[in-house]
């Protein structure tokens, strides 16, 4: 069902987003990964695509928050790939501190990246699919979303909004064959929770342990073909936000 089709994924190069594009390459799907500086990573990540699974991988250097390097971006990978049939919103940054001292800057950035990207790659990606009359968008959320963190204020906003963003977008685009989901992951093992290792919310995950990049990936593969799903939120959390 994926073999032979274009997915597009954010914040590629490293953690959730490497092990969703090798799972999707795994699966012989054309991947083009953006990634905001870490060169090397993405190209390594783009490597294992091409040799391990045979199929065409390439990274395109892109600040997600910025609208027009965003189409420009999009563009490129229209005229590279000649399609799009997956986009998958992972690029996600942390800036955490509790509200009363954090900086305006912080809570911009979080937002502009995590929540604004989002948006704009939907805004150009869309396009595409409505040519195509079909598409699938998934937006990698989080927990912290539906459950709020202390010291993540900036965080939890921009993740909740994203779930606002999809229930809105799956609502606008259903009729056009244009499904749109999010994914919740709770406490997964990647370079940015490793700060979280003695978290105390790690004792009341029910499962009793961290998951895996590999878990989300899995979600995604669900999603990019459960055909009737649309709107809807899905935890990768071990429970821990039942």
């Amino acid at each position: 069902m994926l073999n032979g089709r274009v997915a597009v994924i954010t914040g590629g190069s490293r953690g959730i987003g490497a092990a969703i594009a090798h799972r999707l390459a795994s699966l012989g799907m054309g991947v083009a990964i953006l990634y905001a500086g870490n060169h090397d990573a993405a190209q390594d990540v783009c490597a294992r695509c091409n040799a391990e699974f045979g199929t065409v991988a390439r990274a395109y250097a892109c600040d997600v928050s910025d609208f027009s390097a965003v189409k420009c971006t999009v563009a490129a990978i229209k005229q590279d790939f000649g399609g799009v049939h997956l986009l998958v919103n992972n690029a996600g940054v942390t800036r955490d501190g509790l509200a009363a001292m954090m900086k305006e800057e912080d809570f911009d950035r979080v937002l502009d990246i995590n929540l604004k990207g989002a948006f704009n790659m939907i805004r150009h990606v869309t396009p595409l699919f409505l040519r195509a009359k079909e598409g699938c968008i998934i937006n990698i959320s989080s927990v912290s979303g539906l459950m709020g963190n202390a010291g993540q204020c900036n965080y939890a906003a921009s993740k909740a909004g994203l779930i606002g963003l999809t229930k809105s977008v799956a609502k606008e685009y259903a009729a056009k064959g244009i499904r749109c989901n999010a994914i919740a992951p709770g406490f997964i093992k990647t370079d940015m929770t490793e700060s979280h290792a003695d978290n105390p919310l790690l004792s009341m995950i029910p499962l009793g342990h961290m998951g895996d990049a590999e878990d989300v990936a899995d979600a995604v593969v669900y999603l990019a073909t459960a055909k009737y799903v649309t709107g809807e939120v899905l935890r990768v959390d071990g429970g821990i936000a039942m």
